[in-house]
């Protein structure tokens, strides 16, 4: 029986993807990556929530997709989502009504 890996050792579920094409594997090169920013960058909300997230994770056991999510969205700060409604078909087609007919 595989013994689980616990700590900094712990794998993501899907490695992250950095934008110079390194990739995010365990815990560590997380932790690695967000303490090797600069003093600037660490000093952010985002930044900060996700070595929280990582720490915890850790520390305690909890799933990685927590520390996932806090990298995911310290990598993605300055991103703004926007809907794009004619990317979306509806499946259901025109309605008609009974006095249409």
């Amino acid at each position: 029986m595989a013994e689980r890996k616990t700590g900094w050792s712990r794998k993501f579920d899907q490695p992250i993807a950095l934008p110079g094409g390194r990739r995010l594997v365990v815990l560590r090169d997380a932790a690695n990556y967000i303490t090797s920013l600069p003093k600037e960058e660490a000093a952010l909300p985002e930044r900060q929530a996700a070595i929280e997230a990582l720490i915890l994770v850790a520390d305690l056991n909890g799933p990685t997709m927590f520390a996932r999510i806090g990298i995911m969205r310290a990598l993605n700060r300055g991103e703004v989502r926007q809907f794009n409604p004619a990317r979306k078909d509806p499946r259901w087609g025109k309605r008609k009504l009974k006095r249409d007919q």
